[in-house]
């Protein structure tokens, strides 16, 4: 009877079943707790903020409320008003107030405390009461006072009354820390609920969240946490209970769970089916290697033959291991020789476009000599000539500079540069012909200075400008606008970019852009970029490209604004 386990192709399949089974039910046991905490862990958050909202909220509330009162009862209107003593008089001007500071409560007492003017509550039950806090028909009132002072130049001034006004926390108030906050929200004194974005009958249980912290609570069969906000300290202070819903938070990751839970069973499935393939992969040619060691046993060869290097190996196993050398000998000698195929294939690709390169401006230079020669050219046709080759001149310097520039190691100079500066210079550099396409600077205002070789990032930004210039050209989009922007990225980190609506890169060659000899202009090097990543790798940055064909294309460019690590490129 044969074994579960007797063959290699079922010892196989059952360690590649579970090396494929174990670690995805792992990974997902893992993934599932570790987002269950998190999920937690940012519904408590969510709370304190919110229970933070509503602390700044009542407060900002409260000081505007105090700063209104004071600024009211400081206006001579009002003064004279409540120096008179009539409340038919006071009534008027206390009514046109309490609409200017849309109080709820408006109460004018004279400096007696006998109230003059109540709106909005019942006099006689503001006599002498300043609590800051107070019931009146079935809402909750929070009052602040101002005294109404008489100015008597150099004496103490007089206190002519006191202005109280009242605002209520009511379902409005509840509703606007709704809408602050995101939660659900109750306003409570003294074991009654004022105000509430729930449904009333969860009163008795808001009532029941007490204490600091967040606390657990459940409101008709449906899990919350809620947190009590003080309106102000004390004992017997109104108070804010804000609370969110535990299964609404968390019914994403009953989503993400089950999404998981199929994920890992594909994973599964899929990883048995691969683990049966490899184990038939890896049993068949030992197989095939057995059926061969049966016949080589049959003929009493199999010791010499696998090449133990004992005396009685017979010549077929030596044949085997000289074999083995020879062949990787010939591997090595290939990859020799496949290195100098590319090397000499590099070359060719230089020695192509530097031919091309070079042959152009000394066309250009030739013509202009015979102009030169001619005995009948003329004074402009001269200067015209030398400025021709002075320009072709230029451009062999700069083809050679860039080869060198390429070939040899790069040693930058870090010096503080200021960043907005540096990028204006490059765009003037290449744009100072007034040609068409135009350059719009979006640079934020404190750029400030970084630590980098200002004249190779230059070098690179003028080259990125020239390319953007040349692509919206092709593209036949010389309205269009480059734009070089930049701004400070995460801490300590700049980012620049040049965009532009030009020609664009094929998807086919975007990955091949800062490749050196890659060009697809009908002129260039292709070294441009290729230089471009080169010195920003060496200040410590890095350079991307995105592009679509026919849409233009972006280059960003991020540095440390505290320079290299090293003066040299690596």
């Amino acid at each position: 009877m044969a074994r579960p386990l007797g063959s290699l192709r079922s010892r196989v399949f059952a360690a590649t079943a579970l090396v494929a089974a174990l670690p995805t039910t792992l990974a997902l046991g893992f993934a599932t707790r570790r987002v269950t905490l998190e999920a937690e862990a940012e519904l408590s958050r969510s709370l304190v903020e919110a229970a933070r909202l509503v602390e700044q909220y009542h407060r900002a509330r409260l000081e505007l409320a105090a700063e209104r009162a004071s600024l009211v009862a400081d206006l001579p209107k009002l003064k004279a008003a409540v120096a008179e003593g009539d409340p038919r008089t006071a009534e008027p001007v206390a009514r046109d107030y309490r609409e200017r500071v849309h109080s709820d409560v408006l109460v004018l007492a004279d400096g007696g405390g006998r109230t003059l003017v109540s709106l909005g509550a019942d006099a006689a039950s503001w006599a002498g009461d300043r609590a800051p806090f107070r019931e009146e028909g079935g809402r909750l009132l929070e009052t602040v006072e101002a005294p109404i002072l008489l100015d008597l130049g150099g004496e103490a001034p007089k206190l002519l009354g006191h202005l109280t006004l009242g605002f209520a926390l009511d379902a409005a108030f509840a509703a606007r820390l709704r809408a602050l906050t995101g939660a659900h929200v109750a306003v409570a004194k003294d074991g009654r609920v004022f105000a509430s974005t729930l449904s009333r009958s969860h009163d008795a249980a808001l009532l029941a969240a007490g204490g600091e912290g967040t606390t657990g609570l459940d409101l008709g069969g449906e899990s919350h946490v809620a947190r009590r906000v003080p309106l102000r300290p004390g004992a017997g202070s109104p108070f804010v209970v804000v609370l969110r819903s535990r299964a609404e938070a968390l019914r994403p990751l009953h989503t993400l769970r089950a999404a998981l839970f199929v994920a890992a069973l594909a994973a599964v499935g899929l990883g048995l089916l691969l683990s049966w393939a490899l184990a038939r992969t890896v049993t068949r040619p030992l197989a095939a290697l057995t059926d061969a060691m049966k016949e080589i046993a049959a003929t009493g060869d199999l010791a010499r033959r696998i090449g133990l290097g004992r005396p009685w190996d017979d010549e077929d196993a030596r044949l085997v291991a000289r074999t083995f050398d020879v062949l990787t000998d010939s591997i090595a000698r290939f990859q020799r020789e496949a290195a100098l195929r590319e090397r000499l294939s590099a070359l060719g690709r230089l020695s192509t476009v530097i031919a091309h390169e070079v042959r152009n401006p000394l066309m250009i230079i030739k013509g202009s000599l015979r102009s030169l020669g001619r005995e009948d050219a003329s004074a402009a046709e001269v200067r015209e000539s030398a400025v021709d080759i002075d320009r072709q001149v230029a451009r062999l310097d700069r083809i050679v500079g860039d080869v060198l520039d390429f070939a040899r190691p790069l040693r930058v100079e870090p010096a503080p540069v200021d960043v907005a500066a540096l990028v204006r210079d490059a765009a003037g550099a290449v744009l100072d012909d007034g040609a068409e396409p135009p350059v719009r600077l979006a640079l934020e205002p404190d750029l400030g200075t970084i630590v980098t070789d200002g004249e190779r990032l230059r070098g690179v930004l003028a080259n990125l400008v020239e390319n953007a210039r040349d692509g919206v050209r092709a593209a036949g989009r010389t309205g269009d606008v480059i734009e070089i922007g930049g701004r400070r990225a995460d801490p300590g980190r700049l980012l620049l970019w040049v965009e532009d609506r030009g020609a664009g890169v094929a998807a086919a060659d975007l990955p091949h852009v800062f490749d050196p000899y890659f060009t697809t202009k009908r002129t260039g090097t292709g070294l441009g970029l290729a230089i471009a990543r080169k010195v920003v790798e060496a200040l410590g940055g890095s350079i991307r490209m995105e592009s679509r064909e026919g849409e233009g294309t972006r280059v960003e460019i991020e540095l440390p604004a505290a320079g290299p690590a090293t003066e040299e490129a690596r």
